[in-house]
């Protein structure tokens, strides 16, 4: 190929992005808790500034049969199931080793990183080829928007939490309230609330994110699994065997005899995680503290913090679109 050729060809490609910009920038915006604001993209409010790097992982991202995705919105126990994951994982090297489990001094999100906030935001850092198989990737990305190379072309697995829409909402306010990236006015509970029925909160609508996975799930039970944080929190031991089942590591008779499960719940409980130095004083990101991710985890806390207005409207919405799906929450 000639050098005008390939010169050709860059000039098209800058050309292609340009386009994609120019696009990106027409798009429908709404005001958020985060500063940038949220863009509709594929019927997805998306943090503004991400838009691109999901773009990319869209088009670039090459699965493996082994891989395993970790999905959930924001807010409903992700951090929880990247320590529970990660150990189910990683209990052969780490578990008779316990002292020196990785989860003592790296935070949840260094050991599972995100898609669009960590590795497709600088791919050159983050090499997806040098990973150790199987590779344990997490996302926000609602299951319509994930690339057919993960949902038809490859045996990849994806395991879903999720969380009832009440104390999801307490714990998103409570989260951007003390984000660095919050926008500089008072974001209220009344704000909150007002544009999570609306649908307009970051990977939203939260009734459209969840009955993606669901449905998946129900289509396909072998490649997605979907988890209730209530459940989880209800019977942890069962979930956690559950997980291991679905990701093709069940625990054995004699792991199950010699404690395996106990020990790795232990190391993985909100308690013991949110008492490490690394989770008190480490920093996911640049001025982004990982202490932000550690606070009740309880199940009914929404109690405390909404007023029986709040709580009506957001249960009549959620009824509503939920409605005839066979998916329901437990509140409390």
């Amino acid at each position: 190929m000639s050098n005008e050729a390939t010169h050709g060809g860059d000039d098209n490609n800058d050309d292609d992005q340009t386009l994609e910009l120019l696009v990106l920038t027409q798009l429908p915006k709404a005001n958020s808790w985060l500063k940038h604001g949220v863009t509709l993209y594929q019927n997805c409010w998306f943090p503004s500034h991400i838009i691109p790097n999901i773009i990319t992982f869209q088009k670039q991202f090459k699965p493996k049969d082994e891989d395993i995705i970790l999905a959930s919105i924001p807010k409903s126990g992700t951090t929880w199931l990247k320590s529970l994951l990660f150990s189910i994982l990683n209990r052969n090297q780490h578990y008779y080793n316990n002292d020196q489990h990785p989860l003592l001094t790296t935070n949840p999100h260094h050991l599972v990183s995100s898609f669009e906030f960590t590795i497709y935001s600088n791919p050159k850092f983050h090499d997806l080829s040098t990973m150790s198989s199987p590779r344990l990737i997490s996302t926000h990305i609602p299951y319509a928007s994930l690339p057919d190379s993960i949902k038809l072309y490859s045996k990849s697995r994806i395991v879903y939490v999720s969380r009832n829409p009440l104390d999801l909402i307490v714990s998103l306010w409570h989260f951007g309230t003390a984000h660095p990236d919050r926008r500089s006015h008072e974001w209220t509970m009344e704000e909150c609330v007002d544009e999570f029925c609306r649908g307009e909160t970051m990977f939203g609508p939260y009734w459209d994110h969840v009955l993606g996975f669901w449905k998946a799930s129900l289509e396909r039970p072998e490649k997605v699994l979907f988890l209730k944080y209530e459940e989880m929190k209800e019977d942890t031991f069962g979930q956690a065997k559950r997980v291991a089942e679905f990701v093709g590591l069940r625990f054995s008779q004699e792991e199950e005899s010699d404690g395996v499960v106990e020990q790795i719940l232990e190391m993985c409980s909100l308690s013991k995680l949110k008492d490490l130095d690394v989770n008190k004083h480490g920093q996911v990101r640049p001025n982004f503290d990982n202490k932000l991710f550690f606070r009740k985890g309880q199940v009914g806390d929404w109690i405390n913090h909404l007023s029986p207005s709040m709580v009506e409207r957001v249960n009549n919405v959620t009824n509503e679109k939920l409605s005839g799906s066979g998916l329901s929450f437990k509140m409390a």
